[in-house]
């Protein structure tokens, strides 16, 4: 099994509350990656006994992203373990872990504020542990090459909304 780690970094002038809702948008970020959605959401914060956000999403909500055609496909069920979303200047922190049997590893997103104010923009880092059931260890490389390409072209396409600038 492959076992390839990357990471992404991207500045953007947007705030980072605003910045926070588009990078844990998980069906924004299945629009930009071809044949890909999220097929199911089960909000997990009133199961664990705490309340969910606004849009439901709080640790403990897991989602399945589906990439594929018809009944050929892949599916990514991920369970969302840290979600501490930025606040009067706090870096937000959501750390998912890949449950499935043929993709598993985790992803850990931060949005953190720039330090000129609140409205001063932010750096997004997006780190990346992704093993691919039955690929061998020998693509790691490869994977982690083209785990850089789709995850970045998405973070770009969630940051990128109408009439901004990343």
């Amino acid at each position: 099994m492959t076992r390839s780690v990357f990471r992404l970094t991207r500045a953007t002038a947007l705030s980072a509350e605003t910045v926070w809702r588009r990078v844990t948008d998980w069906r924004a970020h299945a629009a930009q990656v071809p044949l890909t959605s999220v097929t199911a959401v089960i909000s997990g914060g009133a199961a664990a006994g705490r309340p969910p956000t606004a849009r439901g999403t709080a640790q403990g909500t897991v989602f399945t992203v589906r990439t594929g055609v018809g009944c050929v496909g892949v599916d990514d069920p991920m369970e969302v373990v840290c979600w501490t979303p930025p606040a009067q200047g706090r870096p937000g922190r959501c750390r998912l872990v890949k449950r499935g049997s043929v993709v598993k590893g985790w992803a850990e997103i931060e949005v953190v504020p720039s330090r000129s104010g609140p409205d001063g923009g932010c750096v997004v880092v997006w780190t990346e542990e992704l093993s691919l059931r039955p690929l061998p260890r020998l693509l790691d490389p490869l994977v982690a090459r083209v785990g850089r390409l789709v995850f970045g072209r998405a973070l770009d396409g969630v940051l990128r909304g109408p009439g901004d600038d990343i």
